[in-house]
């Protein structure tokens, strides 16, 4: 129990300095706001990995993801973490990732297999931000998505790039998880790669960072 513990307070410690270090970037360099957002997305979640072999109990994911909720949450409209908040967007994707990062590890916890944390993880760490780096930045040629006459927040080269990567990242944990490549192993990364990215179209307001995990989960599920 004092190891994780311990081993709870160092991840703590060192997401907090991450933190401080996104911070510190955002206002030496004048950083966007939606790149050291994104670039803390990116290392928060992965670094999250960890994780299934690190704890033993969700109840140690729980109090840190608690924590994390609360301080984003607080700083919102505060003077603090403006490299979180600095969008020209409402988004409540920031203090949505630390619920949706426990959620996952508990069901994983629960049905005993840590890849159904890993993959959704992997996927959210690495897409999503992919997915919104290129739609923002790259406007050439890149127009948004419009379904029955309505024009969407998401652009046809992000979800895109979306479904690419997602795919490919489905493909090499599956083939870790079972050691093997297969139609099976192929189509089940297709449907997750095609939920995921549906998942990540109709979400709004930062809810992404909740239905990604939840629904390529699901999908996993079905399938495990």
């Amino acid at each position: 129990m004092a190891t994780q513990i311990g081993l709870a307070v160092i991840y703590l410690i060192s997401l907090s300095l991450l933190l401080i270090f996104n911070e510190m970037i955002y206002r030496r360099l004048n950083l966007k706001g939606e790149i050291t957002r994104k670039f803390a997305h990116f290392t928060a979640t992965l670094s999250t990995l960890t994780f299934p072999h690190l704890f033993n109990d969700h109840w140690y994911v729980l109090i840190l993801a608690l924590i994390f909720f609360f301080v984003l949450y607080l700083s919102r409209n505060s003077a603090y973490l403006r490299s979180i908040h600095d969008i020209n967007r409402p988004s409540a994707g920031s203090y949505l990732l630390p619920l949706a990062i426990y959620f996952t590890f508990l069901i994983s916890h629960l049905m005993g297999d840590r890849y159904l944390f890993i993959l959704p993880m992997m996927i959210l760490a690495i897409c999503d931000p992919v997915a919104g780096i290129l739609g923002i930045n790259l406007q050439q040629y890149n127009q948004r998505i419009r379904i029955f006459n309505r024009e969407l927040q998401k652009t046809w080269l992000g979800s895109t790039s979306f479904l690419i990567s997602s795919f490919f990242i489905s493909v090499i944990v599956l083939y870790l998880r079972h050691m093997s490549f297969d139609l099976k192993t192929f189509w089940l990364a297709v449907i997750i790669a095609i939920t995921g990215t549906v998942a990540e179209l109709l979400s709004y307001k930062g809810s992404d960072n909740l239905f990604i995990p939840m629904s390529v989960l699901i999908v996993l599920l079905i399938a495990f």
